[in-house]
């Protein structure tokens, strides 16, 4: 498997100043450049450094696939032990692990913050007859097969959100038809053509075109209706108890010291209170998602018991 290197060129060392006092701190960006997860590592840093919390050097290696398992793979080779050397990881990452029949066990990595999250989508055809999100259900509930249903890869945050529904709904989640897509434009293309009964992505990437009149948003995975969306009701103001969030967050080396540990779950809660992340969570349309430390752990622990429960209902691992 082909893996992009250490993108020296994008090296933070000289933006974020020499850092005498400080060691340098590695990051793991286990994705190619220009994702969520490069985003978030860049621009944490980066406003680490407008807030003067960390104003060392930061060395960035990005290396993609099999999501996320691959690079946490090469962190876990290369960093256990070590002192400030960090890993960015998110949702996508838990089903990954079990999916890709990998190794990597996050139960083993220090957990430091959770910092972002988006919720999702479900959308139909703005010439659907579905109106609502009990109406699809009704409708996907007549004949699971032939109801074409779509989003992100297999086994990630898109497919699950649908499994918890189809639980929700009194539907087999092994069911459903779900077709996977390369990315939110082309699940809005397949809902409009026809392909697909329906398709779930982040906000971000199907309000545009709910505004343009392209796609119906019926309903939103999170606790409360978004501000941005103030008329598209939440999955359980439709009557169906799900709330699930393509989250991300930063690891620590397995076996690192825990004062460096604790100083990085330090670092980080003061950022996620710092005038510059508020107006990265702005620019970027991120949601804050923080948590902190052994927390954060437990939220892993249980986010793997429930999507590994959900991967097993719906027939992809055993």
């Amino acid at each position: 498997m082909k893996l992009s290197k250490t993108l020296a060129a994008l090296t933070m060392t000289a933006v974020l100043g020499t850092g005498a006092a400080m060691a340098q701190v590695n990051v793991m960006l286990p994705a190619n450049p220009g994702g969520g997860w490069d985003s978030l590592g860049r621009q944490a840093f980066q406003a680490m450094n407008d807030a003067g919390i960390y104003t060392g050097g930061v060395n960035f290696t990005n290396t993609g696939g099999a999501g996320g398992t691959v690079g946490l793979a090469e962190f876990l080779g290369t960093s256990s032990g070590q002192p400030d050397a960090l890993a960015v990881f998110g949702a996508i990452t838990v089903g990954a692990i079990a999916l890709n029949n990998s190794p990597i066990n996050l139960a083993e990595f220090r957990p430091v913050a959770r910092m972002t999250a988006e919720y999702l989508v479900i959308a139909v055809a703005a010439d659907s007859p579905y109106n609502t999100l009990a109406e699809l259900v009704e409708g996907i509930k007549a004949d699971p097969g032939a109801a074409a249903l779509g989003g992100g890869s297999a086994g990630g945050v898109d497919h699950i959100s649908l499994a918890l529904l189809a639980q929700a709904g009194d539907i087999p989640v092994a069911d459903l038809n779900y077709i996977p897509q390369t990315s939110g434009a082309e699940t809005v293309t397949a809902i409009v053509n026809g392909t697909l009964v329906a398709g779930v992505s982040g906000t971000s990437e199907f309000a545009q075109f709910a505004e343009q009149g392209r796609i119906k948003l019926l309903a939103v995975t999170s606790a409360e209706r978004r501000p941005n969306l103030p008329d598209v009701p939440t999955f359980k103001e439709a009557g169906y108890d799900v709330e699930i969030a393509n989250w991300r967050g930063i690891l620590a080396a397995p076996g690192a010291p825990d004062d460096n540990y604790a100083m990085w779950v330090d670092n980080f809660t003061k950022l996620s209170q710092s005038d510059a992340w508020k107006k990265v969570l702005e620019a970027q349309g991120w949601e804050d998602y923080f948590l902190a430390g052994e927390e954060f752990g437990a939220f892993i622990a249980e986010e793997t018991e429930r999507q590994g429960q959900i991967l097993k209902d719906a027939g992809l691992v055993n």
